[in-house]
């Protein structure tokens, strides 16, 4: 069976995300600390779920929640990035662009072929 890779990729940047969130728990960054979990790790569910969507409409459905979700996490890796008092992880960062690029690729893939 083929590998599907932006269920692969999502699957190790939700593993990423859970261990950089220790980090922000440890240091008690909390607050971000939920909100990157929460966001974080929902692109990965919303991208398993669309893998078996009821039709068409319903995949590109799933998969811009999922899109919505990558937005709201480089939204909170961007605070973690720019805040002196923050830690970063510049491996984040490029885990999610090029999760970003698959991603936004099916999208544009679905839409032309709805």
């Amino acid at each position: 069976m083929k590998e599907n890779l932006v269920v692969s990729k999502s699957i190790k940047f939700s593993l990423s995300i859970i261990s950089f969130c220790d980090i922000l728990e440890k240091e008690r960054k909390f607050i971000i600390g939920k909100q990157l979990l929460r966001s974080g790790t929902s692109i990965g569910a919303n991208i398993h779920e669309a893998q078996n969507a009821e039709s068409k409409a319903d995949f590109i459905h799933k998969m811009k929640i999922a899109a919505k979700e990558l937005e709201e996490t480089k939204y909170w890796l961007l605070l973690c990035e720019e805040a002196s008092s923050y830690p970063f992880d510049p491996k984040l960062k490029e885990e999610i662009n090029e999760l970003g690029l698959i991603l936004y690729k099916i999208l544009s893939s679905s839409y032309k072929n709805k």
